[in-house]
């Protein structure tokens, strides 16, 4: 007969003991990042040791996990995302000292709201992910379309490699603020301009 008290004392122990490894990590990352006013930290100009995988994993759907538990809190989810790496196609926190791995379905970012902003009298895409990061759709921070387990995807490049993937009722938004024309296959082509970029994308 299994003892249902020290049965439930186990997983409450292991529960806490989850919840206080995630907080380590967070309060470490906090820690390296202190001294650096901007959200995103020059991680370009670290150099730290890779210190192996831990059980962290970002679905395509949007969710983290770690140890088997989905991470709830925004202002982790924020921190994560603000050291997040990608090397060699695999996606890494970074810090000024170490390197961790982490696994990642598709992309580890995504957006939910699509605006346009003016700047120097200019009218631009502006994208803002979950995290709270703003992007001008630009030639470096340009669109594309992807396949993702069969299913035609959009994304826009963000930073290190990484891309965030825009979410449905964001693209929706978009293609409003575009224009739907045929090119000379019959394709229906989405035509968009941002400041004095151009691009057009396959829907």
């Amino acid at each position: 007969m299994v003892n249902q008290t020290n049965s439930n004392n186990a997983t409450n122990n292991t529960a806490k003991n989850d919840d206080k490894n995630i907080m380590s990590i967070a309060q470490y990352l906090k820690s390296a990042q202190s001294g650096h006013k901007r959200s995103i930290p020059p991680m370009a100009q670290w150099q730290p040791k890779h210190c192996g995988k831990m059980d962290l994993k970002v679905l395509a759907n949007g969710e983290w996990w770690h140890e088997g538990q989905l991470i709830k809190r925004q202002s982790l989810l924020d921190l994560f995302s603000s050291v997040l790496w990608k090397e060699e196609g695999r996606f890494y926190l970074r810090t000024p000292v170490e390197q961790i791995e982490i696994e990642v379905e598709d992309e580890p970012l995504f957006v939910n709201q699509v605006d346009s902003t003016v700047i120097a009298d200019k009218k631009y895409i502006q994208f803002t992910t979950t995290n709270a990061d703003l992007i001008i759709v630009d030639a470096e921070h340009s669109i594309f379309m992807r396949e993702f387990a069969g299913e035609l995807r959009p994304y826009v490049h963000v930073r290190f490699g990484i891309n965030a993937l825009i979410q449905r009722s964001a693209f929706f938004h978009l293609i409003e603020m575009g224009e739907l024309v045929e090119n000379k296959q019959g394709d229906t082509i989405l035509s968009l301009q941002s400041g004095d970029f151009h691009l057009q994308l396959g829907t």
